[in-house]
Order: structure tokens, then sequence, then C-alpha cells
């Protein structure tokens, strides 16, 4: 048997040693490494041939270029991802949904958990109306921030950028969507120098009933 083939089959054997889904990839690499240390032979003047580009990757010859990383295997896909728990949800939080009747499995149907992150989970705000899109929004908002720090608010600037990415955003009548609204957050006028819009007690019981809602 020679060399080459001796050597093949222990890099078999270690990269057996490797998960079943990260087997190809660890023996093609332990090859690869082994192939670049062999010596290339003379050719027939006696010269070594210059090295071939053939099969070199795109990138090679780049200064400071990094491999490609490769696709997360299927088996990977959706790993980190899960529901909140009650531990995730500030302590705030969790008495408003004891005060409203409302349970942590609602709050996962509209949120979840990505490498310790919260993000929204929902689509479909259920309604058609812009403003009533846009204090929606605001409140759904708000519920995200306080899962995290116990803080019923959110930024205005947040609000126009979802609003804008739904398609909803109505610039003509943005302040007084507002200010019509006004009961459900801590200011009575919008103006334009608030940047930071918090829930008053009856927008936070205006929330509770677009968590059941939304469901």
């Amino acid at each position: 048997m020679s060399t080459l083939q001796e050597r093949v089959l222990e890099i078999v054997e270690i990269a057996k040693q490797c998960p079943e889904n990260l087997q190809p990839i660890c023996f093609e690499l332990l090859l690869r490494d082994h192939l670049g240390k062999v010596p290339p032979k003379p050719s027939g003047n006696g010269e070594i041939p210059p090295p071939s580009s053939e099969g070199a990757p795109d990138n090679a010859g780049a200064a400071g270029a990094l491999p490609e990383e490769p696709e997360p295997a299927p088996g990977d896909i959706g790993k980190g991802q899960d529901d909140l728990a009650d531990s995730d949800l500030h302590v705030k939080v969790r008495h408003f949904l004891q005060r409203n009747k409302r349970t942590l499995g609602e709050i996962n149907n509209l949120f979840y958990k990505e490498h310790g992150r919260v993000l929204p989970l929902y689509d479909d705000l259920k309604t058609t109306r812009l403003a009533e899109s846009q204090v929606r929004i605001t409140l759904l908002q708000a519920l995200h921030q306080a899962i995290q720090t116990g803080r019923f608010e959110c930024e205005v600037e947040g609000i126009r950028n979802e609003c804008n990415d739904r398609k909803c955003y109505d610039s003509s009548n943005w302040s007084n969507n507002f200010t019509n609204n006004a009961g459900l957050f801590d200011f009575d006028k919008f103006n334009k120098s608030i940047t930071t819009i918090r829930l008053s007690e009856k927008g936070k019981a205006e929330l509770a009933e677009l968590i059941a809602e939304l469901q």
C-alpha cells in the first residue's frame, strides 16, 4: 500500500471521530492539508513545475482572504431558538400579565427567543386602518421593551421604521394619530420634541386586550 493510501485511510479514521454532519468537511480539510504538504514530483527535465491554479478556490492568493464559512447543516437550523420562559420576563411584565389575566403562552405567540435575544414573532396586526396600525405597533414595541427592561416604552423612530416596513406610515396624520389616542400614553398632545413614548395605565389595559386579540 502506498504512503498516500495509508494517509488517506488515517484521515478517514480521524474524520469518523467528528460529529456525523461534520465528517465530510473534516475529511476534505484534512486531505487538503495533507496534499498541500506533499512536495511536487519533478518534471521530465528535472525541474519542479510551478503550482497549478486549477482547482484553487476563487479567493486563492488574495491577501488576508478567509475561506467561506460552510452553510449550517440541516440539523443545526433552528438551534438557539426557543419559547420565552417565566424567567425571561421582567418582574413588572409578570405582574402585568397576572393583573390582566394574560398568560406566558399568549406572549410566546407574539415573541420568541433566539440566542438570548427577544424577537417579535407576530406578522398580522389584524387591522387595515393606518391610525390603528400605528397605535398597535406602539403598544407591541412597548411590550417588547418591557419584557427585557420592565419599562413599557418605545422610541418614536422605531415606531416610524416599523410603520414604514409594514406600509402603514401615514405622514400626514402621524402626530394626530398619537394625539387622538393620548389617553394611552404619557402626554396630552404629541409634538416633535417627544422621542420616547410610555404607556399609561389605560395604555397597558389596551395592550392586554391587544395581546388577546392577536392570538
